[in-house]
């Protein structure tokens, strides 16, 4: 089967790579977004999937736009007979989604009709889900909105943060395009239309979402840090108004023993903060312009203190 892919992240290239190594899969191209200036010295990196594609001599487009037909003599060229997206990062015109006859297929990182959105990973640790997934769905017009073709299950766990969950997804994602493809090519595929009943937008990650408010109950404050770990990260400041980030925490039996929401109880094993109901232990941080380190170490250069409050 010729298909082509259009992903970005490594969550895409995942996916790629379970295709590429399936049995009666021709990948005629990936498409994915331009090579962008990271770092200090701005050097040009290209993503993940574009990087795969072209060890394995997959033939690469990034092109700036799809609009107003922009892709369409290309697409022509490839003639894909199937396209599959994930996390590829742009709208799909009509013409892309109108051109393969079976289809485009979406390994989207949830089990829809729940997440549907820009931050699905995040948002199901942020809500307390202790199960999501990756369902495989025929594209429609709206934000995730399309037929559902199958769902695989993948368990949240009280030690996953958003970068563990993420790489047990992109597992689940090229799984679940593989049995997707084995479906079409033995003419089994069946399209199920999403309910309304239980549907929830993941809307994208932003800087309001990455402010720790320690005044709720610490389950929901320790949920809150690990949807956001490692990347972007949570936040608050410490006393002197710097910056702290977290990188990691747990859940603490230590008691508030009556203390605001906040405030430092303890930083024996950590940084144990005391939140609504209980506390969280903060075992990892990223200070105000410096790198990654451990709670303790912070500690050590007497950064934080039993008292101190943060906010």
């Amino acid at each position: 089967m010729k298909i082509l892919f259009m992903g970005t992240p490594d969550y895409a290239a995942e996916c790629l790579r379970a295709l590429y190594n399936h049995d009666g899969v021709e990948i005629v191209a990936a498409v994915t977004q331009p090579d962008k200036p990271k770092g200090r010295g701005m050097k040009m990196i290209a993503p993940p999937v574009k990087v795969f594609a072209e060890e394995k001599g997959i033939p690469v487009y990034q092109p700036i736009t799809l609009k107003d037909g922009a892709f369409e003599d290309t697409l022509k060229e490839l003639d894909p007979e199937l396209i599959i997206v994930a996390a590829y990062g742009k709208i799909l015109p009509r013409y892309v989604l109108d051109y393969p006859v079976h289809s485009c297929i979406n390994a989207h990182a949830s089990l829809l009709p729940r997440h549907r959105g820009a931050a699905p990973i995040n948002r199901a640790i942020m809500e307390g889900d202790t199960v999501t997934g990756v369902t495989s769905m025929y594209m429609a017009d709206g934000i995730d909105t399309g037929d559902m073709i199958l769902k695989i299950e993948v368990p949240i766990t009280d030690a996953d943060d958003v970068g563990t969950l993420h790489d047990k997804l992109a597992v689940a994602a090229g799984e679940a395009m593989c049995k997707t493809v084995d479906l079409i090519k033995n003419s089994e595929i069946t399209r199920t239309p999403q309910s309304e009943d239980g549907m929830t937008y993941a809307a994208k990650i932003t800087k309001d979402d990455c402010v720790i408010s320690f005044d709720r109950p610490a389950r929901k404050v320790y949920d809150h840090i690990r949807a956001l770990a490692p990347v972007p990260c949570a936040f608050t400041h410490t006393p002197d108004g710097k910056l702290l980030k977290f990188t990691a925490a747990t859940l603490s039996d230590v008691s508030a023993d009556g203390k605001s929401p906040g405030t430092v109880v303890s930083t024996d094993n950590g940084i144990t903060v005391a939140c609504a109901d209980g506390c969280v232990t903060v075992t990892g941080v990223i200070p105000e312009g410096k790198g990654r380190m451990s709670a303790a170490d912070f500690i050590r250069g007497r950064k934080v203190s039993e008292g101190d409050v943060l906010a």
